[in-house]
């Protein structure tokens, strides 16, 4: 019987309409929360306060970014090969998981574009993937794309895949954002909690986090969550240097945000993410945040936050991540 080699797709094996949905499973421990705190940080009152988070949400709340993480660590199937991951847009939670609940994650390719050929330069293309997450019972708990370079497994080749990236939809659904705060007594957050809560916040205001935050256990992280892309794994796949998985950047970034806003309830949606540069083990992130926006609710609002990040290494500063997030503020 001939060889197999186990690498997930290159760029020409993709096609629009690919459903992929047999990644693991994935059920929210305690352990495996811990693990994820102990890599990127956790400073959300909700996932480190049972009791707050039961007398909130009625629950034990996970972490949003260790969902997050899950998801697309299950999306990986289609992007073992990746080179690098691009951007993400239309990022939602419809509900918020609880600690002991699982994880089923689909995957859709929506969108191909080969990119410009470069002498020199082996040939690659843009995947566009649309990835859903349910829980145990079958409801919806994310929905959101994210775009990812692959390789061609012909380094010279060519492909009639041509999509305008542009019409990728990125519209948040306000009710829908709201609808996954059904039930959640926020009074009771600010009641227990001293302020500034969301009647302090005002549009325009920014902070800059003293102090970074060190990327470390890369590799670890990419295990925890499932994550199959070589480059976070294998130097080799990486021109010598494993890249970090861009949520890690995207959760030191989290925990910096919430060092700014101690009282960040959760974070429920994101306008868009787009990762300016690779980051790798070693570097030491830090970051500004800019509140864009505020938009009240019945019980509290919701917070619209620029985070700017940048990577300081040996070679200099770099600009690595690009991240307007809404948050939740009681």
């Amino acid at each position: 019987m001939a060889n197999q080699i186990v690498g997930g797709p290159f760029f020409e094996d993709l096609q629009v309409g690919q459903i992929v949905d047999s990644a693991p499973a994935q059920t929210l421990t305690d352990g495996l929360a811990a693990l994820h705190a102990a890599i990127v940080g956790d400073r959300l009152r909700l996932s480190l306060d049972a009791e707050l988070s039961r007398r909130v949400a009625g629950t034990p709340v996970a972490h949003p970014g260790l969902v997050w993480d899950v998801a697309i660590g299950q999306s990986t199937l289609l992007t073992g090969r990746v080179i690098a991951n691009l951007f993400y847009r239309g990022f939602m939670f419809h509900r918020f998981p609880n600690i002991g609940d699982t994880l089923y994650t689909t995957t859709e390719v929506v969108a191909l574009r080969q990119n410009r050929s470069r002498p020199g330069r082996a040939a690659t293309g843009l995947a566009v993937l649309r990835v859903r997450t349910r829980n145990q019972r079958g409801e919806q708990v994310l929905d959101f794309s994210r775009c990812a370079m692959l390789p061609l497994r012909d380094p010279a080749g060519v492909t009639a895949h041509s999509a305008d990236l542009d019409l990728i939809p990125s519209a948040l659904d306000r009710q829908t954002m709201v609808d996954a705060l059904s039930g959640w007594r926020l009074e009771r957050f600010r009641e227990a909690l001293p302020g500034p809560h969301f009647t302090d916040m005002a549009a325009g205001t920014s902070w800059e986090v003293a102090g970074g935050d060190l990327v470390s256990s890369a590799p670890e992280l990419a295990r925890l969550i499932l994550n199959l892309a070589m480059v976070h794994h294998d130097s080799s796949a990486s021109g010598g240097r494993r890249l970090v998985y861009g949520g890690h950047t995207i959760g030191l970034a989290a925990a910096q945000a919430a060092r700014a806003l101690p009282n960040l309830v959760t974070i429920v949606a994101w306008h868009s993410c787009d990762h300016l540069a690779p980051v790798r083990e070693g570097d030491t992130l830090r970051s500004s945040i800019e509140l864009e926006q505020t938009d009240p609710l019945p019980n509290g609002g919701l917070v619209h936050l620029r985070s700017r990040v940048r990577a300081d290494r040996a070679g200099g500063t770099e600009d690595v991540l690009d991240w307007r997030f809404i948050g939740v503020m009681a």
